[in-house]
C-alpha cells in the first residue's frame, strides 16, 4: 500500500494557506475600491451641492476696502485712506507682444521703453512694473482695456493735519498690521464693513463673474465705519504750540498739556510732546512715538495737596474752616521735613487752608494727612482712582504705583500729602482732579465721541466726594489764586488751581536726579467749571524751576486763548 509522504501534506497546507491569505486581500482591496466608489459617488452626485458650496467658499474673498476717516470734534479730517495701484504684467495673458506693451505703457509709466520691454520679456507669472502708482497712472491704464496688464489697489493711510494730535490719533500700516493710538483702540470699528461684498477670484487672482456677479461693486471700495474725536482741532493746535514754545524755551527733555470737559470727561486737547507726524511714523524715534502720560510714572508734588485735604475733608477730619499749626519744618521717623519757603517764613502759625495751598505748605499738608489712618488715606485716593487704570480709550497705560495701607510706615504716610509717596501718570492726576470740579463726580476720560449706547458701557461715573465737600475744595483753591502772588488771577474768571514741582526720580527708582517735574492744574470758571488745564514740564533748565515760573505761563496762555474760543461766560465781578 502507498504511503503518503508528510512532506507532501505540509506543502498542501501552506499553499492553502498562501492562497486562503490572497483571497482575504483581493476581498479587502475590493472593499476599499467599493467604499471609494461609494464615497466619490456621494461627493459627485449626493453632496454636490455641499461642496460646490465649499469650492466657491475657497475661490471667495471679500472685495478691496478701505479703512474709515477720523474727525474731530467739528469734522475736521484727521486721518484717512488714500488709494495707490500696483501694476503688473501676466505673461500668460499677453494679447500684444512685448514691444506693443512697452511703446503703450512706457510714456504713462514714465519709464525708459528699452528697459520696460526688457521687464515684459521675464517668464514669472506675474511681472511687477510700478509699485505705488496714483489714480492718473491707474485710470489712463484702465482706459486702455488691457487684460494682461492687471492692477491691484493698496490703501496708504494718511494723516493731512501732520504730527498734530499724533499722540491721539497714533498711526496705522496695513502691510506690518501695526497701529498706536486710537487707530489701535478703534480699529474694530473702522475696519467694519457693513453688507460686506465678497467675490469669487480664480487661482490668479482674477475676478470670476457670473450672473450674481455685480460688476460695479466687485470693483468699487467697500469703506470702514467713521469715527469722531472728542478732540478740537484749534484748542489741540493752540496747546501743542504753546507747549513746544516753552520746551524749547526752557530746554525741557518732553511736556504734555490736557484739556478736558470735567462734567462730561471729554478730552478737548491732549498734546504730548516730543511730537512725531504719522504719516512717517517709521522715522520716528521710540521716546516720541510713546506716549508718556500714559505709560510713565512719577511723583506729582504739590498738585497732590489738593487731593490730600479733600480727601481729609470727605472722611470728616477737617472742614473748610479748619486751620492747621504750621511750625516750618517737621520730623516723621528719620526724615525733617520743611516748607519749601522755610528761610523766608520759618514758622508761619497756625494757618487756614487758603494759606495752605497759596504758599504749598508741606508741614500743613503732613498735618492734615496724619489725622486721617493709613487705611482711610489709602480708601480715598483708591476713589479717586490712583492705583488703577482710569479707563481712557487709548492703548498702553499704566496703573500708577500706589502701596496698599498695611505697608505705609510713618514716613509713607507723610510724604503722600505733598505727593512723594506715590506714582501717578498725568492722565490719573487728570481723571482726579477732575471729581473736583464736577461736584465730586470722576467720569472715564475718553477721546473718541460716543453714542448713548456705547457711552453707557464705556463711560462711568464715580462718586469720589460729596458736591458740598468738592465745592469747599474748590472755593479754597480759588481763593489761594486770588489772593497769592501769580498770574493766574489776573482776567475775567475765577480759576481753581494749584501749582506742583517735583524732584525727577532716577530711572532705576534708586534716589532721585538733579531734574525737576513742574506741573499746574486748574479749572474754570471755578463758579460753574467748563475745561479744567493740566500742563507739566518734565526736566526745564535754567534758573528759578517751579510749577509757577515754568507751567503756569503755559497754562495762562492756553486758557486766555481757549476761553474766548468757547465763549465761555466770565465770573469775576
Amino acid at each position: 500500500m502507498y504511503k503518503q509522504n508528510p512532506e507532501d501534506d505540509n506543502e498542501k497546507k501552506q499553499i492553502k494557506i498562501f492562497q486562503g491569505r490572497i483571497i482575504g486581500l483581493q476581498i479587502f482591496f475590493a472593499g476599499v475600491i467599493i467604499l471609494f466608489i461609494v464615497y466619490l459617488f456621494c461627493i459627485q452626485v449626493l453632496d454636490i451641492h455641499k461642496y460646490r458650496i465649499k469650492a466657491q467658499n475657497q475661490r471667495r474673498g471679500s472685495s478691496f476696502s478701505l479703512r474709515g476717516d477720523i474727525y474731530d470734534r467739528n469734522g475736521i479730517k484727521l486721518a484717512g485712506d488714500t488709494i495707490f495701484y500696483d501694476i503688473f504684467a501676466r505673461p500668460a495673458d499677453y494679447v500684444h507682444d512685448e514691444e506693443e506693451l512697452a511703446k503703450i505703457l512706457a510714456p504713462i509709466l514714465k519709464v525708459s521703453q528699452f528697459n520696460l520691454t526688457e521687464k515684459l520679456k521675464r517668464r514669472e507669472p506675474l511681472i511687477s512694473l510700478k509699485k505705488g502708482a496714483d489714480r492718473q497712472t491707474y485710470s489712463q491704464i484702465a482706459k486702455l482695456r488691457l487684460r494682461e496688464i492687471p492692477m491691484d489697489p493698496k490703501n496708504i493711510r494718511v494723516y493731512p493735519q501732520g504730527a498734530l494730535a499724533s499722540h491721539i490719533l497714533g498711526y496705522y500700516n496695513a502691510d506690518a498690521n501695526v497701529s498706536a493710538g486710537v487707530e489701535y483702540t478703534a480699529g474694530d470699528k473702522l475696519e467694519h464693513v457693513e453688507n460686506k461684498i465678497n467675490i469669487e477670484r480664480t487661482p490668479r487672482g482674477k475676478i470670476i463673474y457670473d450672473l450674481n456677479t455685480n460688476p460695479i461693486d466687485a470693483l468699487k471700495p467697500q469703506k470702514g465705519e467713521n469715527v469722531t474725536l472728542t478732540i478740537d482741532t484749534a484748542i489741540q493746535h493752540i496747546c501743542e504750540k504753546e507747549l513746544n514754545k516753552a520746551i524749547k524755551k526752557h530746554k525741557a527733555l518732553r511736556g504734555a498739556v490736557i484739556v478736558m470737559n470735567p462734567k462730561n470727561g471729554e478730552i478737548l486737547a491732549y498734546a504730548v510732546y516730543p511730537f512725531f507726524d504719522p504719516n512717517k511714523f517709521k522715522d520716528a524715534t521710540f521716546l516720541q512715538t510713546k506716549n508718556w502720560t500714559l505709560t510713565d510714572v512719577f511723583p506729582p508734588g504739590s498738585t497732590f495737596k489738593a487731593i490730600t485735604v479733600a480727601s481729609a475733608m470727605e472722611t470728616g477730619k477737617i472742614n473748610k474752616h479748619t486751620k492747621i499749626n504750621d511750625t516750618g519744618k517737621i520730623k516723621v521717623g528719620w526724615w525733617t521735613i520743611k516748607n519749601y519757603d522755610y528761610s523766608k517764613h520759618p514758622r508761619p502759625g497756625l494757618i487756614d487752608l487758603v494759606y495752605l495751598f497759596e504758599h504749598s505748605s508741606n508741614v500743613g499738608s503732613v498735618l492734615v494727612a496724619q489725622k486721617m489712618t493709613s487705611t482711610e488715606f489709602y480708601d480715598m485716593l483708591k476713589k479717586f482712582g490712583f492705583g488703577e487704570k482710569t479707563g481712557i480709550d487709548l492703548p498702553g497705560e499704566s496703573v500708577g504705583l500706589l502701596k496698599s495701607p498695611n505697608k505705609w510706615d510713618s514716613s509713607d504716610h507723610a510724604t503722600m500729602a505733598y505727593g512723594y509717596g506715590t506714582s501717578v501718570t498725568a492722565i490719573q492726576m487728570v481723571s482726579a482732579l477732575s471729581a473736583l470740579a464736577n461736584n465730586g463726580v470722576r467720569v472715564t476720560p475718553h477721546v473718541i465721541k460716543y453714542s448713548p449706547e456705547e457711552a453707557a458701557v464705556k463711560i462711568k461715573e464715580t462718586r469720589v466726594m460729596s458736591e458740598e465737600n468738592a465745592k469747599s475744595i474748590t472755593e479754597l483753591l480759588t481763593a489761594s489764586i486770588n489772593r497769592g502772588n501769580t498770574i493766574l488771577k489776573e482776567g475775567n474768571y475765577n480759576i481753581a488751581a494749584k501749582t506742583g514741582t517735583s524732584i525727577k526720580p532716577k530711572e532705576n527708582g534708586a534716589g532721585y536726579t538733579n531734574k525737576l517735574y513742574t506741573s499746574v492744574f486748574g479749572y474754570l470758571p471755578s463758579t460753574d467749571p467748563k475745561i479744567l488745564i493740566y500742563v507739566i514740564v518734565d526736566s526745564a533748565q535754567g534758573y528759578e524751576i517751579w510749577g509757577n515760573t515754568v507751567a503756569v505761563p503755559i497754562f495762562k496762555e492756553i486758557a486766555n486763548q481757549v476761553t474766548r474760543m468757547l465763549n465761555l461766560t466770565p465770573d469775576k465781578k
